[in-house]
């Protein structure tokens, strides 16, 4: 049986310190109930002694959630500790996380203190937090760079005092795995009594290294990894959540696992990514919307003759529906017979050598290739006329009225006019196109990128669209951003089939 790595998630807290990235009770409350869902461990909810605001969150959340530990960070002052105890009143389990700064760094030029000073300070921070919980992790702060010898004197003394979690973190993101695994080593080989606490890890990402200073880390015995979700923290970022369990997940030889539901790691990307406004990298691992797509041929043929000749993870093991094929010039004759196939059609292998001839002199004038162009590629006029979509009519009226919009959008050979209302443009004109549709449909994501410079600026517009389990990427590029979103909206609409509405 495995050994149990446990997942301190730390999004709501060190996640929550990007700028721009905050959030109100009411979403960190949500945000909590699907890392409950997820099977996270322990849930650092905030720093309470910061903000009445975090106070009141980390007061709620301990109210919503009961299955994990919830925890509530402070520093070695006993002001911090009193506070954070009040916040912590109503959860059903409950940490302390006390800590101090350890290098030579933080305690000369942060703390303006001497080593003996600071391990008094860390004893007594252990101890006074000891009066209120039972559980008591201590922080030794920039642990990545102090010395060896006196970061284990820490370790052993908050040990003693009462300590249950010790967590090394390498706070600027400085070290090497191989430092950073044989610093866990050190501890585990010098410290008297290190077997009644559990060691912690807490890496960032400052030279991309987070994960794997976390895995140096649990292979040399580490056994709670200090996670965000989608590797959200301060400057570029903690270890990511998804990373390490799935890693694990992988490596089965490596006889350490988490109680992590895989399965909504995809679900709880998305909600992250939506909540802060901070859109995933497109070749983020594991969550990125490019990591699980293929567009080299050969890479293509490869994973439909067996997806695990270029696939490590099954996509549906995180949440993802299917591996994406993606048509580019760069794509074989296998994916395109693929994709054709999937849209009914079997052509013999002379057939497809001409289409195939056609596709590529398209590919390289285009993108994104989508079934309507393989429709026409195929001599399917009718079925293109059939399945398209298209926006022939906006009009926006906006300012400090509500704002209101026309659209009329073309369903193959019928025209459909809709006016509607929103909150700004954009929704106003999704609205009306919505509004023409049988199915319910979801904007999940929503992305704006600036492509040249001027007066004459495009922008590009990305949008994530769900139809209950199912999600599609709809993609369009406009001076105008308002028409860039319609025609986003119904890119995605296109890919999705969907029908309009029958008078």
């Amino acid at each position: 049986m495995s050994e149990k790595l446990y997942v301190f998630d730390t999004t709501l807290r060190d996640g929550e310190q990007v700028p721009g990235c905050q959030l109100n009770t009411v979403e960190k409350i949500e945000v909590a109930r699907m890392l409950e869902n997820l099977g996270v461990d322990i849930i650092e909810a905030g720093f309470p002694i910061s903000s009445p605001g975090d106070f009141h969150s980390v007061q709620e959340i301990s109210k919503a959630v009961s299955l994990p530990t919830i925890c509530a960070l402070t520093r070695a002052v006993k002001k911090d500790i009193d506070v954070a105890a009040d916040a912590l009143s109503y959860a059903r389990h409950k940490r302390i996380h006390t800590g101090i700064g350890v290098s030579h760094f933080h305690i000369y030029d942060k703390l303006k203190s001497n080593p003996e000073e600071i391990l008094r300070r860390a004893v007594e921070a252990v101890k006074y937090a000891k009066k209120y919980v039972e559980d008591v992790e201590f922080y030794a702060e920039d642990a990545g760079r102090a010395d060896n010898e006196y970061l284990a004197r820490v370790i052993e003394a908050v040990i003693k005092a009462g300590a249950t979690v010790v967590n090394i973190p390498d706070t600027t993101g400085y070290c090497l795995p191989q430092f950073y695994g044989e610093k866990i080593k050190y501890l585990v080989d010098h410290v008297a009594g290190i077997e009644k606490a559990i060691i912690s890890t807490h890496c960032h990402n400052d030279l991309g290294m987070a994960t794997a200073n976390t895995l140096a880390g649990i292979l040399n015995g580490a056994r709670q990894a200090e996670v965000t979700l989608n590797g959200i923290g301060e400057r570029a970022g903690n270890t990511s959540l998804e990373e390490v369990v799935m890693t694990l997940r992988c490596h089965k030889d490596i006889d350490v696992d988490t109680g992590i539901n895989s399965k909504l790691i995809t679900k709880a990307s998305h909600l992250v990514s939506s909540l802060m406004n901070m859109p995933v990298q497109p070749n983020k691992a594991i969550v990125g919307r490019n990591a699980f797509a293929h567009s080299s041929g050969i890479h293509q043929d490869g994973v439909l003759k067996n997806r695990e000749n270029y696939e490590i993870i099954d996509p549906k093991e995180v949440g993802v529906d299917e591996s994406v094929i993606a048509l580019t010039a760069r794509s074989g004759r296998a994916a395109l017979n693929h994709r054709l196939e999937l849209l009914g059609y079997r052509l013999e292998q002379a057939e497809l050598d001409s289409v195939y001839e056609k596709f590529l002199k398209l590919a390289d004038t285009k993108k994104d290739i989508r079934d309507d162009d393989l429709l026409y590629l195929v001599g399917d006029i009718a079925a293109v006329k059939e399945n398209h979509i298209k926006l022939k009519y906006l009009q926006v009226i906006t300012g400090t009225l509500v704002p209101t919009a026309t659209v009329v959008v073309k369903f193959g050979e019928r025209e459909i006019m809709a006016t509607s209302t929103g909150n700004g443009p954009v929704d106003a004109a999704v609205t009306a196109v919505k509004s023409m549709i049988n199915e319910e449909v979801f904007i999940s994501e929503f992305l704006l990128q600036a492509m040249t410079r001027g007066c004459n600026d495009v922008g590009r517009v990305h949008l994530q669209i769900r139809r209950g389990e199912h999600m599609v990427h709809g993609f369009a590029a406009h001076t105008d951003i308002v028409r860039a979103a319609v025609e986003a909206f119904i890119d995605g609409l296109r890919k999705l089939n969907v029908t309009d509405k029958k008078e």
